[in-house]
């Protein structure tokens, strides 16, 4: 197990995988993991749908832009914001879910971002590479009819999920100047902005 602030430092995306499967038990444990983040007010109004069958990949493919990665990881995770379980059990109890609005879908877009990230640090830790695909916003409402998700269930995210067949270079990031702000935020000059930029731009 790998110092768990060495692998945050020393992480990367990888997007491509071996053929070797991930196992049940440690997709389980993953996932187990995942559900162990904190989400607000311990609702855990998200949902994971786990996407093992190369057929039902196909069917996502051309919605995540033909990205191969989407065929050839073992693995295909979508995290949902949903709030149709914790409306139900709601109704079930004779109370109105009163969740139909934009700050409950933050709420539970925020909740399957940290479970998503939670999984991917626990992945990794053991080994795993994983890459996250922003597609899934853009192309949300052909998601969801694909992976028949009912009304207030929206996928927010997708991570690839298997063994590494590559160790790519570390991309860049801003320094932390460019994104810490103490007390209260600091606006940029231009020269702040020529500077931060700098290196991404040397890089393209």
């Amino acid at each position: 197990m790998t110092d768990i602030t060495d692998l945050l430092l020393n992480r990367r995306t990888v997007r491509k995988y071996s053929s070797e499967a991930v196992g049940d038990d440690l997709l389980n444990v993953l996932l187990k993991a995942g559900c162990r983040s904190s989400t607000t007010g311990n609702m855990q109004v998200y949902s994971i749908i786990v996407t093992r069958d190369i057929n039902k990949k196909r069917e996502l493919l051309p919605l995540h832009f033909n990205q191969q990665m989407v065929t050839e990881a073992p693995v295909l995770l979508t995290f949902c914001a949903d709030f149709n379980r914790f409306n139900r059990w709601c109704i079930l109890r004779g109370a109105q879910p009163g969740y139909d609005n934009f700050l409950s879908f933050m709420t539970a877009a925020i909740d399957a971002l940290l479970v998503a990230q939670t999984i991917c640090i626990a992945a990794e830790a053991r080994g795993l590479g994983s890459c996250y695909l922003g597609t899934t916003t853009y192309m949300a409402h052909k998601i969801i009819e694909v992976l028949k998700l009912p009304e207030g269930v929206v996928p927010v995210t997708t991570i690839t999920l298997g063994w590494p067949a590559e160790h790519p270079e570390q991309i860049d990031r801003l320094p932390l100047l460019a994104v810490v702000h103490k007390e209260m935020y600091s606006d940029y000059t231009d020269s702040d902005i020529e500077r931060f930029y700098a290196e991404k731009e040397e890089r393209d």
